[in-house]
């Protein structure tokens, strides 16, 4: 498997990166997961029933399941992965919004406690890897790592899970190897023997690859070269559109990174910007046609969107003057435009593009472009000043995902991604109050309603959907095509 750039760490909770999560996947197994049609199924739990107190879950364990050293799995392993995940200096605190506490009833029973009702417990368990307790003590690495502060520790370069595949070698950069796990619990569907997974970042290089049979699969074939990959004797080419949508981020504090005041707080600065991109022309000539333009910050798919909101502006780059003018910002205003050379699809064309745009409404912005390591702190410490963020709602499926996590006010496992520190308390009054909607359709107009604001304020700027298009050789006979853009390996064959 030829990627485009590396997973960041053997530990699934070591930042809340969507492909590491992915990959790691192959590794590590939740309580629940999704199956081939993206529905929730029982994994390392057979079985689940909320207690009348209407806050606990009970959930009861897979027997007879081992881990990839030997260990046993049993309830302390949950109870010890939960602690670990939700832990206040955990990067992916903010999966588990409700949790509080875990319990162990017996060896194969464990109870979760909430801090109230709360509808989506099951969406957000799919990606909490559970962890050999055992393990984790032996090796000191009962507290989470976090990549992006630069926290490493033993689970960061060693793995143990009860998933389809282990760990045999990895090297940061260059490759990562993982093998059959001949005692897994489940039936397989895969006949894989060996995954040897490479980030390739160049996207020729890629292409290259994979004409030649040097790799057997890439998750990202670049969509410039589709013609070319489709025309090629034994190369199957898988296209899509994935649930991901690509957005544009504001500060809002009271100063920009180089100390200057910061006019991104006036809702007519975020509005002149987007007026001022021209989003069919990045879809035909950057995205080749491959992308679907976005109004909204969810996709169609997701649960709580609504097409009312799915509108885009007319390109007008006069209207986008008129209203910088009318906020006072100053002609020939600098600012930060932070991308990622190894993130979301034709990232820094696209940026590129952007800014160009920008810059013809009397704007300077110094675009900063470098790869997810070297950018991701400068986000998360305030250095940066307008960037780019992709969401495809992972692993919730919902709309309340991004609400919680991106457009919530910061505090406690709210507001994670928050990087711009905003805050609307009407919206945050909504989102709360899904969070413990148990009726569905109370809950989903309660979203629909809290991404109204989002849109109507501004408070980040959708771009689209991006391309999904994946790619293999003839040697593969099968594999299938996920609408999240999550390689699921342990469905393949060759």
């Amino acid at each position: 498997m030829g990627a485009n750039r590396d997973i960041g760490s053997l530990d699934p909770y070591s930042y809340g990166d969507s492909f590491t999560i992915n990959v790691l996947n192959h590794v590590y197994e939740g309580l629940v997961r999704y199956n081939r049609e993206l529905k929730i199924e029982p994994a390392l739990a057979t079985s689940w029933e909320i207690l009348e107190d209407g806050v606990t879950w009970r959930f009861h364990l897979r027997e007879g399941v081992t881990f990839h050293n030997g260990n046993p799995f049993t309830a302390d392993d949950v109870v010890a992965s939960l602690a670990r995940v939700s832990d206040p200096a955990s990067p992916l605190k903010g999966n588990l919004p409700a949790y509080v506490s875990s319990e162990v009833v017996d060896p194969l029973t464990v109870d979760i406690t909430l801090n109230g009702t709360y509808p989506l417990l099951l969406n957000d368990l799919t990606n909490i890897h559970v962890f050999d307790k055992e393990w984790l003590v032996e090796h000191g690495a009962e507290k989470p790592t976090d990549i992006g502060a630069g926290v490493e520790g033993y689970a960061t370069y060693n793995a143990n899970g009860t998933g389809p595949f282990m760990v045999e070698s990895r090297q940061p950069d260059a490759k990562t190897v993982f093998v059959k796990n001949p005692n897994w619990w489940d039936t397989p569907q895969h006949n894989i023997d060996r995954i040897e997974f490479t980030p390739v970042t160049s996207a020729a290089t890629r292409v290259a690859a994979l004409l030649s049979g040097e790799i057997d699969f890439t998750n990202d074939a670049p969509v410039q070269d589709l013609p070319r990959l489709e025309a090629a004797p034994g190369v199957n080419v898988l296209e899509g559109v994935d649930l991901r949508t690509v957005m544009i981020g504001f500060p809002f504090r009271d100063t920009l990174a180089s100390g200057a005041p910061n006019p991104f707080s006036d809702i007519r600065a975020r509005e002149a910007l987007y007026d001022a991109i021209d989003l069919e022309l990045i879809h035909a000539k950057v995205m080749r046609g491959k992308s679907r333009v976005a109004g909204a910050t969810v996709a169609p798919q997701i649960p709580g969107y609504a097409p009312e909101l799915d509108t885009v502006p007319a390109y007008d780059p006069e209207k986008a003057k008129a209203l910088l003018a009318e906020a006072g910002v100053p002609e020939g205003l600098a600012f930060q435009f932070n991308c990622v050379s190894d993130g979301l699809v034709n990232e820094e064309q696209f940026c590129q593009a952007i800014a160009a745009m920008w810059a013809r409404i009397g704007l300077k912005p110094q675009l900063d472009v470098a790869p997810r390591a070297v950018q991701t702190p400068k986000r998360t410490n305030g250095q940066t000043d307008v960037y780019t963020l992709g969401w495809a709602t992972l692993p919730m499926l919902d709309a309340y995902s991004p609400l919680l996590q991106i457009f919530h006010t910061k505090q406690g496992n709210a507001g994670v991604f928050n990087w711009g520190g905003w805050s609307f308390p009407e919206l945050d009054a909504l989102v709360d109050a899904a969070g413990s909607e148990l009726d569905t359709g109370k809950r989903l107009a309660m979203e629909t309603e809290a991404l109204g604001i989002v849109k109507r304020e501004f408070i980040m700027l959708p771009l689209h959907q991006q391309p999904m298009a994946w790619a293999t050789t003839g040697a593969v006979t099968e594999m299938p095509l996920f609408p999240d853009n999550k390689p699921r390996l342990w469905y393949a064959k060759m």
